[in-house]
């Protein structure tokens, strides 16, 4: 007999996504218990339900040199997807992130008269911005995080919804700095500085390397400082092994309990990604990083027009947080900024005061959760604004 429940097919790319995605498996459940999920989906998301037709933490890479190095998984992963619509023809497509991926997918969907509902917007406003007239043909509705996307989607005539950012309510702990210090076997007299490299395998081998030299400067000169580094859930503690080996740091690797990392830390060195706007909703200083093939970059500042890189910075509407890209992502320059950062009291409360601002700016506004958003496409009772 064939189940009747509604069946959602669902595509994450990476950690963040992955993040998301089960916090919207886990809304729809408290509406709509019966619907099921299946699709390309990583640890949180088979934690909360879906059934896993590929593990999304190998489709996790950035720049157009590291995706072709990975082509055949992608390719591979694209098919089973394609085949999966053909097959089961869902009720609805839901796309997490991932643009380059998921747009292409969604236009197969179109074809097949899948609805598709597209949550947490590629940055078409910040480079390539033709291809939001190619999102509303492949798209029935764009569920958008960020306050200042819904213009841009009105303006281009695509239905849209602002949502809320999930991480405004997500991004939270239970300890107090004194707590996560204890927590984790630290000395509260001493600074904590957090090094976050990324969760992708290609960011591990490019940035942190260059994190961990850093870091080895910064305790040579003030060896009071202790370091954790957040170990994402995409990554194996073997996977740091090769580089760690070469240093004696007061490190600690501490896997699946990231807020609680940041809670502990004075100041942090991160990778450019949403881990730099989680930082600011946690309050958390920080110095931003980012290193990529040198060919992904150029190309890609040919095409991005956007004066930040930082999703904090992009959000606040200035250069809150410093940015060390490409070269000046040196372990000189990142030792430089963060022990000046450390040292500097008053930077560190200046930049926190910038940060507290931003939760208010994700979460004003927001006209239905993405749960909502989700069951209402499935009754086929959704509306988005569109111009």
């Amino acid at each position: 007999m064939e189940n009747s429940a509604p069946l959602v097919a669902i595509v994450a790319g990476e950690a963040s996504g992955d993040q998301h995605a089960a916090h919207l498996i886990r809304g729809v459940r408290k509406i709509a218990p019966d619907v099921r999920f299946c699709g390309i989906a990583g640890p949180q998301m088979r934690a909360a339900g879906v059934e896993p037709l590929f593990d999304s933490s190998r489709l996790a890479v950035v720049g157009l040199v590291e995706v072709l190095s990975h082509f055949k998984e992608i390719y591979g992963a694209m098919g089973k997807m394609r085949h999966f619509l053909e097959k089961k023809h869902p009720d609805l497509l839901i796309l997490v992130d991932y643009p380059e991926f998921n747009l292409r997918l969604a236009k197969r969907a179109k074809a097949l008269g899948i609805k598709v509902l597209y949550y947490i917007s590629p940055q078409v406003w910040a480079w390539r911005q033709y291809r939001v007239h190619q999102i509303g043909q492949v798209v029935d509705m764009m569920a958008v995080v960020l306050p200042f996307e819904v213009p841009f989607y009105e303006q281009a005539g695509v239905p849209v919804n602002f949502v809320g950012n999930p991480l405004e309510h997500e991004v939270k702990s239970q300890l107090n700095r004194s707590e996560a210090i204890a927590e984790f076997g630290f000395n509260p007299r001493c600074k904590t500085l957090g090094l976050l490299p990324g969760s992708r395998h290609s960011e591990i081998k490019r940035l942190l390397p260059v994190l961990l030299e850093a870091a080895a400067r910064i305790y040579s000169e003030e060896p009071d400082v202790q370091y954790l580094l957040p170990l994402a859930a995409t990554l194996n503690e073997t996977d740091l092994t090769p580089y760690l080996k070469e240093y004696r740091l007061p490190l600690r690797i501490i896997p699946d309990r990231s807020y609680d990392v940041m809670a502990a830390c004075d100041a942090m060195v991160a990778a450019s990604g949403t881990v730099t706007l989680e930082a600011a909703l946690m309050g958390v200083p920080l110095i931003v990083i980012y290193k990529m093939n040198p060919l992904s970059y150029w190309l890609g500042r040919l095409l991005i027009k956007v004066d930040h890189i930082a999703l904090c910075n992009i959000v606040a509407g200035e250069g809150v947080a410093p940015e060390l890209i490409q070269q000046d992502a040196s372990p000189e320059r990142i030792a430089l900024e963060a022990l000046n950062l450390l040292r500097d009291k008053e930077r560190r409360r200046a930049m926190q005061q910038k940060f507290y601002a931003i939760r208010h700016t994700l979460g004003a506004g927001a006209q239905c959760t993405i749960a909502e958003l989700t069951v209402a496409m499935l009754e086929g009772e959704s509306s988005g604004r569109a111009a």
